[in-house]
């Protein structure tokens, strides 16, 4: 089983590089924090197998807050390990200013149906 984790950030905020490198490392280990916290096995299992692949990230970009928001949504209902992260506003954005979301690590064939349409950032 292929198992990945794709990272999406939103371009439309013209985030410094460093910004959004932060912001999509967030992004990743809240969806691992998550994943540990859900006590959901099938999710430890997916987690297990991407640790044990070299943990194979892809970052891609939307270009609007809704368009976050819809990748966030469709991997909840789709049932996968997600993060929505929010920036803390100390540099570049306003407190609380939507970033970032991270689908999986999940198997590779359900990522691709939330994330696949994306284009790289």
């Amino acid at each position: 089983m292929g198992v990945k984790q794709v990272i999406v950030l939103r371009r439309d905020l013209r985030m410094g590089r460093g910004k959004a490198a932060a912001q999509a490392a967030h992004a990743s280990c809240e969806a691992v924090f998550t994943i540990l916290d859900s006590g959901r096995a099938e999710w430890v299992r997916w987690l297990e197998e991407w640790r044990r692949l070299g943990q194979p990230k892809i970052v891609v970009r939307v270009d609007s807050l809704g368009e976050l928001e819809e990748v966030y949504r469709s991997a909840l209902e789709m049932g996968l390990p997600a993060s929505f992260i929010r920036d803390a506003g100390k540099t570049q954005l306003e407190p609380g200013t939507p970033t970032a979301v991270a689908v999986g690590p999940a198997p590779a064939e359900l990522v691709d149906k939330i994330t696949g349409r994306l284009k790289l950032y």
